[in-house]
This record gives C-alpha cells, structure tokens and sequence, in this order.
C-alpha cells in the first residue's frame, strides 16, 4: 500500500499539471470506489468544476475543486488502496483494463486506475479529521510522540501504525524507522524512555525524509507503461530499472545480512502485518 512518500511524490507530481484545469465530463466505471455518493450525485459536484490545488494528508490526497458562481471550495478525497494510481492520459490513449473513474479534462484524461478496487474517491472528510500530526511538519514533536504511546502496552510496531499517532506512517516505514532508531518492534510502546523516544522521532523524520527525496529525483513511470509498477516506491521492486536503487535497510530483506552487523534480518508478524528487524541492532 503506498505510504507517505509515495503519496507525496504523486501530489507534487500532478498538482502543477492539474491546477487551473476545468473538468467537463466524469465517467465512474466502478460505482464503488465512490461510495457512499451515488454516481450522478458525484458526476454533478465534479463535472464543470476547475482543480484549485492538490496537496496530501497522511496517506490521503486532497483535491480542492472551485466551481464559478460559489464561495468557497469543496474538497475531493483520494485514497490509493493497495493498487491504485492516478495519471494523465491524452484522450487517444487506450484506457487501462481496471480504470474505476475518468475524468475528462479536454487535452487530457485523468485515469483513476485499481486493479483491486480499493481506492476511494470521495467527498467526506471524517477521516482527515481522525489523523494526527504529520510527521514532517512542527507539531509532530518528541513530546507529542511520547504522550501518544504513553500506558500503551502494545508492540511499538502495532501502535505506530495506528494513524492516530503518526499520519501518513504505513508498514515499511515504521518497520525502517525502528531499525534506525535502534528499536526493537517488540518493545512495548509504553516503555520506551525519553531518549530512545527522541531517537525514534528523528528516525521517522529522517526515513521519509530521505524517501521522499529519493522519489523526487528518479524518472517516474506513472501509467505502468514500462510494464512494472507505476508508482515510486523506496526500495528497489523486482524488475524496476538502474536507477531504482535498494534503498531499505530491513523491509522485506528477511534471511540477507544486516548492513550495519552482518546478523540475518528476520521477519515476525504483527497484527497480521510483515515486520522486518536486526535481532542484534534491534534487541529487546
């Protein structure tokens, strides 16, 4: 599932190329990647309406959409799923297989493409306001990730996926944090001292970071045309060309060797999820 970075480099990506540019037509091929709106409802509050701005919160893209003759603008959520992406097309081009929704912008079509068909499209806004600080910006701080996993009794691995706590923060980059920090995933959230809780707050900052940076500077397939994954992803995915280069220093590396010590990097589930670790970095 793209995480932070990944949905950060696609908002930087198509802002510029979508700001100032009208919608005239919206067809909606998969009704429920826009649930709960009915498709006229939905094709009414986007089709006439110019692109304001794009920007991202947590793992959300925010699309503001003005519409003349009204105050104000109303917001479009964007979630990815686990499959989703979102490119520009020119209106010649094929249609992918699983596009859920096309948007008609005259010299191009945005294409919102999902293969699983979990991604949504929509106009609520509940669960923007159930996110808590991102984590690049100011009122992420060592003290407000403190108090977030203060009493808790959950793995520290568990408790940083809940969005509540870090915005944006998904499976890869929580298991690559601790690792930098030196953390073991096991450890109680509740029990980390102030110190190793500052480690972990310069640990997140600094992988996404890094990640976000290492996105930004690569040639970006987005459609897929090149016949792998279109979207930017930190490591380095079977297939991808050169300049993918292997980024992670633990996720999905169970069995090589560890950089720093040489010890097999293992992998131990979590609340269903893949967890990644140095036993010897990262001991309990």
């Amino acid at each position: 599932m793209p995480e932070l970075p990944e949905v950060e480099v696609l908002a930087r990506h198509l802002a510029p190329l979508l700001t100032g540019r009208r919608v005239h037509e919206v067809t909606v091929f998969r009704p429920r990647v826009i649930r709960p709106h009915p498709v006229e409802e939905f094709r009414r509050r986007v089709r006439g309406a110019r692109f304001a701005g794009l920007r991202r919160r947590g793992k959300y893209l925010v699309f503001a959409l003005h519409r003349g003759g009204t105050r104000g603008e109303q917001l479009l959520i964007g979630h990815l799923g686990m499959s989703g992406r979102l490119y520009l097309l020119p209106p010649a081009a094929p249609l992918p297989r699983h596009c859920a929704v096309l948007v008609d912008l005259g010299r191009h079509r945005l294409v919102f493409e999902d293969p699983r068909y979990f991604g949504r499209l929509m106009f609520t806004d509940g669960a923007l306001a159930r996110l808590g600080p991102e984590p690049l910006e100011s009122k992420f701080t060592p003290a407000g990730l403190a108090g977030a996993l203060r009493g808790s009794r959950r793995a520290i691995k568990v408790r940083l996926l809940d969005q509540r706590v870090v915005a944006g923060l998904g499976n890869i980059y929580a298991s690559e944090a601790l690792f930098r920090a030196r953390l073991s995933p096991r450890r109680p959230a509740g029990s980390l001292r102030p110190a190793e809780v500052r480690r972990l707050h310069r640990a997140i900052r600094a992988v996404l970071r890094e990640a976000i940076r290492f996105g930004s500077t690569v040639p970006l397939d987005w459609a897929g045309t090149a016949g792998g994954d279109g979207l930017f992803y930190y490591g380095r995915a079977a297939g991808a060309p050169d300049y993918y280069q292997e980024r992670l220093a633990v996720y999905g590396r169970a069995g090589r060797p560890c950089r720093r010590c040489g010890a097999e990097i293992r992998r131990l589930v979590q609340a269903g999820r893949s967890t990644f670790y140095c036993p010897r970095c990262q001991s309990d």
